[in-house]
């Protein structure tokens, strides 16, 4: 423990990740990998709760636009969340680690109902948690969801695992000139509307002074590089 900076972190795993290069459903070898790198930290001693999205199964906003009420489009996109967790907890437990999935919308007989104090228990114990069904209401994202939970659940980080390698000044894969951050701040993550985080996501990260470390997830160890303070990806602060 004495070698990590982050004792405590929240990891951020977008449900397109878990597509793989299929760009829905799930690719297991993608999901095996990530299982990997989750085991791998908690084998260092570090505490890990995530949030997963649900883009790879149903996002809401994007139903929502085609004519679905939009309250009842986030919620289908909160059921997405815990189908994701559910099959995340699955993969993680056939690499050894123990792993709960607690929902803030109440379902008893899948998961265990979001309750803060279990959640930080559960931690202590060296399990995984898996937080799904976003905050439990809609029009809030899942990344309002990582931040929210990560400020309750006293994470000293919040990891956002994508597939770039940082915050950039425009989209890399659109822009060939766009520039790599190594450190920015909130204030100029929000002005740049640089789409790291939702604005609702990153104000919240700000007024908690939570650090947020974007990375890409596909590349092996970084997130152990990440929480052992290595100049890996993008520092938010």
């Amino acid at each position: 423990m004495s070698s990590l900076r982050y004792p405590r972190v929240l990891l951020k795993l977008s449900g397109e990740a878990l597509a793989g290069d299929k760009g829905f459903g799930f690719d297991f070898d993608s999901l095996r990998n990530f299982a990997r790198e989750v085991k791998a930290v908690s084998d260092l001693g570090v505490q890990v709760g995530m949030v997963i999205g649900g883009g790879n199964i149903i996002r809401g906003s994007q139903i929502s636009k085609m004519g679905m009420d939009r309250v009842s489009a986030d919620y289908m996109g909160m059921l997405g969340t815990v189908i994701n967790a559910l099959a995340f907890q699955d993969v993680l437990e056939r690499e050894g680690l123990d792993t709960r999935v607690m929902t803030a919308i109440r379902m008893e007989e899948v998961a265990e109902p979001y309750i803060r104090r279990r959640a930080i228990r559960h931690l202590e114990k060296g399990r995984c948690v898996i937080c799904a069904a976003g905050t439990g209401n809609p029009y809030f994202s899942t990344d309002t969801a990582a931040v929210l939970r990560a400020i309750q659940m006293k994470a000293n980080v919040i990891i956002k695992a994508t597939s770039v390698d940082g915050v950039y000044s425009a989209d890399p894969k659109k822009d060939a000139n766009a520039k790599r951050y190594d450190r920015i701040s909130y204030r100029d993550v929000m002005a740049g509307e640089l789409g790291v985080m939702d604005q609702t996501a990153i104000t919240l990260c700000k007024e908690n002074a939570l650090p947020l470390i974007v990375l890409n997830i596909h590349t092996p160890g970084i997130v152990a590089q990440a929480l052992r303070g290595e100049p890996v990806g993008t520092l938010v602060s």
